[in-house]
């Protein structure tokens, strides 16, 4: 219990720090993309599955809870987002179990943004070739359980994007706890503060402009871009499992998500557990608070989903994950994944 208490502690001091903000913020941050799920599980709950998410999605929620898998797992998911905006997210991650109580993982990330045209001033409507930018996150993760009641868990996260001749770098740590209790672990509690990082700064020679002066010297002019913040967020979530018979549970699911740089989302969600082979879910996110001019959040608060779970043997067990969010504009994002535990 101190050790929770402790956890608890240092994330409301901290969190003052990170959000002392205001709704004029908004729009501010950069590497938006770590705010992007790939994982359908906890896609079809918008995300809001802080308590008691597990395994390789732990690493993109809370990491703590990567340390309550039974042995290895492996997983690789992909997120179509915004149907007709050609952009994709795709992750990979392998945890493993380190010992009785700990456990390490890794986990990478890329976005797809397509083949886009390159165009000029004089040339609007493009010269004839393409380019695609690279946006790379690398993770490694680390967490451990006390007396199957309190996770706690800390990663590294290391950020790259660029385009051609400019780039920029940086990195961020991501820290949470679960928190367990009931006859049946019923309960569940969990809190993790993402992407504290490093401020990133677009650099390269790109940012070079050639220009004439005095009529006819020709002189380089380097651009100075100003650095910017990653979007910084501090989740709340509890839920409770109610027994339906000896086999069925129904998780029911509530989340709060404090952002740094958007407003503040609350939600809710049902999870149903069909003899630990079969589960469908749901949930509703509400984004509250002034918008400050910035429009409202592009997900309109619906997201649902469903998993199937196989024995391939005694010690091998496949998943198949798939979630929809609801979007305005565009025809919503959709998630699929696979599992792979043994």
């Amino acid at each position: 219990m101190r050790r929770i208490l402790y956890s608890i502690l240092i994330c409301l001091l901290v969190t003052p720090i990170l959000f002392a903000g205001n709704p004029d913020r908004q729009g501010e941050a950069g590497a938006t993309e770590l705010l992007f799920n790939p994982w359908a599980r906890s896609a079809g709950l918008h995300s809001m599955s802080t308590s008691f998410v597990t395994g390789v999605e732990a690493m993109r929620l809370n990491v703590a809870g990567i340390g309550r898998i039974e042995n290895i797992e492996f997983s690789a998911g992909n997120a179509r987002l915004y149907e007709g905006a050609d952009l994709q997210f795709n992750a990979f991650g392998f945890v493993k179990k380190v010992g009785t109580n700990g456990a390490f993982g890794v986990t990478m990330a890329a976005v797809d943004f397509g083949d886009i045209r390159i165009t000029t001033v004089d040339q609007p409507e493009g010269i004839g070739g393409t380019y695609s930018p690279s946006f790379f996150h690398m993770g490694l993760g680390y967490a451990h359980t006390y007396d199957n009641k309190i996770s706690v868990g800390i990663l590294l996260r290391g950020v790259f994007e660029s385009i051609t001749d400019v780039s920029a770098s940086g990195f961020a740590i991501d820290a949470g706890v679960q928190y367990v209790s009931g006859d049946n672990d019923e309960f569940k509690l969990g809190i993790s503060l993402r992407n504290v990082g490093s401020p990133m700064k677009f650099d390269g020679q790109g940012l070079s402009v050639q220009t004439v002066l005095d009529g006819d010297q020709p002189i380089t002019v380097q651009q100075r871009p100003e650095p910017f913040q990653m979007p910084s967020a501090l989740n709340i979530g509890v839920s409770y499992d109610i027994a339906l018979g000896t086999e069925n549970v129904l998780r029911t699911v509530a989340n709060f998500t404090s952002n740094a740089f958007s407003r503040d989302q609350i939600g809710a969600g049902l999870e149903l557990a069909i003899f630990n082979d079969f589960a469908v879910r749901a949930g509703y996110k509400l984004d509250f608070g002034d918008s400050a001019g910035a429009g409202d959040n592009i997900y309109t608060g619906v997201a649902a989903g469903a998993s199937a779970n196989f024995d391939i043997s005694s010690n091998f067990r496949l998943g198949i994950d798939y979630a929809y969010r609801t979007t305005d504009p565009f025809r919503g994002s959709h998630n699929f994944s696979i599992r792979v535990n043994f």
